[in-house]
């Protein structure tokens, strides 16, 4: 898989100043209104410092009336933080933490998670469409020789996957099982657990099906790419787990002293359903986006679109154009497999736009 990150230089050189033109990322798009709002309402007094507020009480109570159970929250200031210190809290320095090959915590995280473990390393396994297998995992657990090799610590699975895809209740049972019973506690990187929800509350899965009751110990909730400024939820299920983190969160500079502000956002997207209604209309974007890719010649498809994610492969010379046109998207799958993001902000007319552009790319009229 290529890096992400990694553009073509046409895309550095020749962006458009139009600012929607895009589709790299969900973290492209601002804040949310709900959000915006709720930042500005915060701001309105002042109140007691470093989490001791009525907002942050307020916020700690509508996840645990969420998850339908005694849950314990922390808020974190972007994602790469959330789940670090969450596998700092599960994985002892001499463990390691079993992911999927593709994992953001083992591609994309500039080595954080050992960082805050001590040491913990992280086993990459493989696994089709971003998933990984209990038969992958079991295997993963008889590797090494003894006191030779890390101790396996903990299990991270991440919902939705980079790969756009989901894991079912049933699947996460049976790989959660499968860790428990050989003492591996189960961390989530839910970067877009809202994307997932949402997705999901169409079969009758509940964010509670998706998290404890499947076996999740602890789970990393997005807020920023669901439309929120600088705030992650780190969400212990096995309170047990969460002992001492709120030091773990200090000390890593991740204490917010106006934790309000923070807060507030949590409370309005929840309270309003707001988390899952933009999550809802990003997934569904995604699907009108898909729709229109499919029928165009010299497009095809990589993925059926499950949450906000739209992986298509694209002939060489319409990807040019349309980057020298200044769209922004990046490479992923393959050597021409790009990933499309839509988000809780992309308009019917920004696909509308780029499926036009596309169009006059591909019969060399662009």
């Amino acid at each position: 898989m290529l890096s992400p990150y990694a553009n073509p230089p046409a895309t550095l050189s020749a962006m458009s100043a139009r600012h929607d033109l895009t589709f790299a990322s969900d973290n492209t798009a601002g804040i949310c209104p709900e959000a915006l709002a709720a930042l500005n309402a915060a701001n309105a007094s002042c109140v007691p410092s470093y989490g001791e507020d009525a907002t942050t009480a307020r916020a700690h109570q509508l996840f645990r009336e969420l998850f339908a159970t005694d849950c314990e929250t922390f808020f974190v200031f972007n994602g790469t933080a959330a789940n670090a210190l969450a596998l700092s809290a599960l994985c002892a320095r001499h463990q390691s933490v079993l992911c999927h090959e593709i994992a953001h915590i083992d591609t994309d995280e500039c080595g954080a998670p050992e960082f805050f473990t001590g040491g913990s390393k992280l086993l990459p396994l493989p696994g089709a469409s971003g998933q990984l297998t209990p038969a992958t995992v079991a295997a993963a657990l008889t590797r090494g020789h003894g006191v030779h090799f890390p101790k396996p610590g903990a299990l991270s699975l991440t919902q939705s996957t980079e790969h756009g895809t989901l894991y079912s209740p049933a699947a996460i049972r049976a790989l959660a099982d499968l860790a428990h019973a050989h003492g591996l506690a189960v961390h989530m990187d839910g970067a877009r657990f809202a994307n997932a929800c949402a997705a999901s509350a169409a079969h009758g899965h509940s964010p509670a099906d998706l998290t404890w009751r499947a076996g999740v110990d602890v789970l990393c909730f997005g807020g920023t790419k669901n439309g929120l400024l600088t705030t992650e939820a780190v969400v212990f299920f096995n309170k047990t787990l969460a002992r001492d983190f709120a030091y773990r969160v200090k000390q890593a500079g991740q204490l917010a002293s106006k934790q309000r502000f923070a807060s507030a956002q949590w409370c309005a997207i929840l309270e309003s359903g707001a988390w899952l209604r933009h999550a809802t209309h990003a997934n569904a974007q995604a699907r009108k986006l898909a729709a229109a890719l499919r029928v165009l010649p010299g497009v095809t498809l990589l993925h059926e679109p499950t949450v906000n994610a739209v992986f298509a492969q694209l002939t060489p010379a319409a990807a040019a154009a349309l980057f020298a046109r200044g769209w922004h998207f990046h490479p992923f799958i393959g050597e021409h497999g790009y990933r499309l993001m839509c988000s809780w902000a992309t308009t019917d007319d920004v696909i509308n736009d780029f499926v036009t552009d596309l169009k006059s790319a591909l019969n060399g009229t662009l």
